[in-house]
């Protein structure tokens, strides 16, 4: 085994001659490549790729980043070589009381717990439903569809049908679809992207709505309502990709359909 004395050089040969590992050219990003083989997810992978526990082609890389080309490189994370899994793809209708989260603290169940796919492959949740939701959810081990579908950049966007507490009034209404001010835990706050609504049905009790996002804040629909003095009784994603064909498109290349 050898340790890379300039970071990115493949080891033998005329080095003036060969690829850095740090060339975009060479392929994808190795902390992807190795999450999509199910060693761990793309955070975790850096952390070991910078703790020096991976090496590409007999060389120990610890500087990101790192691009390979999973079908020619040998990668071995720990000694070990990562292996080359088949993309999976599951649709589930999460119900609630179930986390769509691969790491809870709290031991609550979780989506993947309600999937025992037969290839054994380690599957996770593309966006977030909350425990109180219920709803379409996607579970897969493709990184790259997964990045696809849940940057704000692509602009994936997700419909839900949300019934709400009582009678919501259009005042409450505009202000929902010119966006609100939501506090983030982690950054200072900002206003919500608009939002496209449509009013199903308003009765005394309840309200049932159509809303249209394409970004995914913690709980945002929760706390949207909230804001406006409404509380939501149920609520469940109806088109996860509205208005969009990357993600079939993205699901049929990956899979081999198209």
């Amino acid at each position: 085994m050898g340790i890379d004395p300039q970071p990115g050089w493949i080891s033998g040969g005329d080095k003036s001659k060969e690829p850095r590992f740090n060339d975009p050219k060479r392929g994808k990003r190795l902390q992807t490549v190795m999450a999509d083989a199910g060693v761990a997810s793309r955070r975790a992978c850096e952390a070991l790729i910078e703790e020096g526990a991976v090496e590409v082609n007999g060389i120990t890389v610890r500087t990101l980043p790192v691009f390979v080309d999973p079908a020619q490189d040998r990668i071995l994370v720990n000694g070990e070589p990562i292996r080359r899994e088949a993309l999976v793809y599951v649709m589930l209708w999460k119900p609630k009381g179930v986390v769509s989260t691969n790491a809870d603290p709290a031991g609550r169940p979780r989506a993947i717990d309600l999937v025992g796919h037969p290839s054994g492959v380690r599957l996770f949740p593309v966006g977030r439903l909350d425990a109180d939701s219920t709803g379409m959810l996607l579970l897969t081990n493709d990184g790259e569809l997964a990045h696809r579908l849940a940057h704000p950049r692509f602009e994936v966007h997700k419909t839900y049908e949300v019934v709400l507490d009582g009678d919501l009034d259009d005042a409450a209404l505009r202000k929902l679809e010119k966006g609100l001010h939501l506090a983030d835990r982690d950054r200072p706050g900002r206003r919500t992207e608009p939002v496209r609504l449509q009013l199903i049905s308003r009765e005394r009790r309840t309200t049932k709505i159509l809303m249209e996002l394409h970004e995914g804040r913690n709980r945002q629909i929760r706390r949207m309502l909230h804001a406006v003095g409404s509380g939501v009784m149920r609520g469940h994603p109806v088109e996860w990709w509205h208005h969009t064909t990357v993600a079939v498109d993205l699901v049929a290349r990956h899979a081999g359909w198209g």
